[in-house]
């Protein structure tokens, strides 16, 4: 049997839908969610700046997080900057609504897009930066199996403090293990 790609328990990788921009844009009026899941200036964006975000390119795949229980988007996790050659990419995730947030969709969701970054697209290893200060985006990542690699310190200043960007990864064979 072949296990769907795309589906977990609650939540569902999906394409970009019409009305998906307006509300990806409205997520940028949460400060926490501008500071957590970017280290640009925090600063809402026009609907105009996600029209192509999305689009299928040959070195990123970027999906929308819906829940399969109502098929709401909550989110959106992209595998990008993606080296064939090295069999490598870089992962990126945001959960948008507050409320949404601290319910197990992130862990989810990250369970799904490893699955499909080994399974369907053959890389070896995936990598990502957070910010020190996103402790429960931390927790998530450690606990689907992302280790610590390295930091670049003191590369986020927010608040008036400067913070690290902390470079976590997860091998291939790693994955495999933690699901045993």
């Amino acid at each position: 049997m072949t296990t769907n790609l795309f589906r977990g328990k609650t939540l569902k990788l999906t394409a970009k839908r019409e009305g998906d921009t307006d509300i990806i844009a409205s997520w940028d009026e949460d400060p926490e969610y501008l500071r957590n899941v970017d280290t640009d200036i925090a600063v809402p964006r026009p609907v105009e700046h996600f029209e192509g975000e999305g689009d299928p390119g040959s070195n990123s795949f970027y999906f929308r997080l819906r829940t399969i229980e109502d098929d709401r988007l909550i989110g959106f996790i992209v595998i990008h900057s993606i080296e064939w050659n090295n069999r490598t990419g870089t992962l990126a995730m945001g959960i948008g609504n507050a409320g949404d947030r601290g319910k197990g969709y992130g862990s989810e969701a990250l369970q799904l897009i490893l699955r499909y970054a080994f399974h369907e697209l053959n890389l070896r290893r995936v990598g990502l930066d957070v910010i020190e200060y996103n402790e429960r985006g931390i927790r998530a990542y450690e606990k689907a199996g992302f280790k610590v690699e390295g930091r670049v310190r003191q590369a986020v200043h927010r608040d008036g403090k400067h913070y690290d960007r902390i470079i976590m990864g997860i091998l291939q064979s790693e994955w495999e293990e933690s699901r045993i």
